[in-house]
């Protein structure tokens, strides 16, 4: 029995259509551009030894600052090809409003470093990020219906901000002054 969603893949799919090749390249390379952009900001803000950060009470569950990295480093990617996926699935209002969603987690995503770690702001980086949640179910939720593949690569990024806003609440709890 053959799979569905295999022969319908973005892979398949440009194989099928050569002149798709160049056009669907750029397009990933505009879902990772713009990923690695918002990644960019958000570590030009993000230090662990700032004095601010070194002097607030952290949970016990906190990482230590070398994991954030590479973590985020597989996320964006898996969201960069997550946005692509969808894009190469045929067009139409639910591929659309998939990825509208994907652009709006992404700018809660960027904005949450400058708040937080920029602005010392953890309470304002706490409603963000609670947003940044919502939008990142929606868009996988919808994803789900353009492209499973795509939704599926959204799972290690929603357990992720679900645990980071853990780690937000808890430093917002026991910081009542920042």
């Amino acid at each position: 029995m053959t799979d569905r969603y295999a022969l319908n893949s973005p892979s398949l799919t440009t194989l099928r259509n050569p002149s798709l090749r160049t056009e669907s390249l750029a397009a990933l390379g505009a879902f990772g551009a713009l990923s690695a952009g918002a990644a960019a900001w958000g570590a030009s803000v993000t230090s662990a030894s700032q004095p601010w950060y070194r002097k607030l009470r952290k949970p016990p569950f906190q990482p230590p600052s070398w994991v954030f990295a590479p973590v985020w480093t597989v996320l964006y990617g898996l969201m960069s090809v997550s946005a692509w996926r969808v894009w190469n699935r045929p067009a139409g209002p639910k591929r659309s409003w998939a990825l509208a969603l994907w652009g709006v987690q992404l700018g809660f995503n960027a904005l949450w470093s400058p708040l937080f770690f920029g602005a010392h702001r953890p309470r304002t980086a706490l409603v963000d990020i609670a947003a940044l949640g919502a939008s990142l179910a929606a868009y996988t939720g919808l994803a789900r219906k353009v492209d499973r593949g795509a939704a599926w690569m959204m799972v290690p990024y929603l357990a992720w901000v679900g645990f980071a806003s853990a780690l937000n609440e808890e430093i917002v709890r026991r910081n009542p002054r920042s």
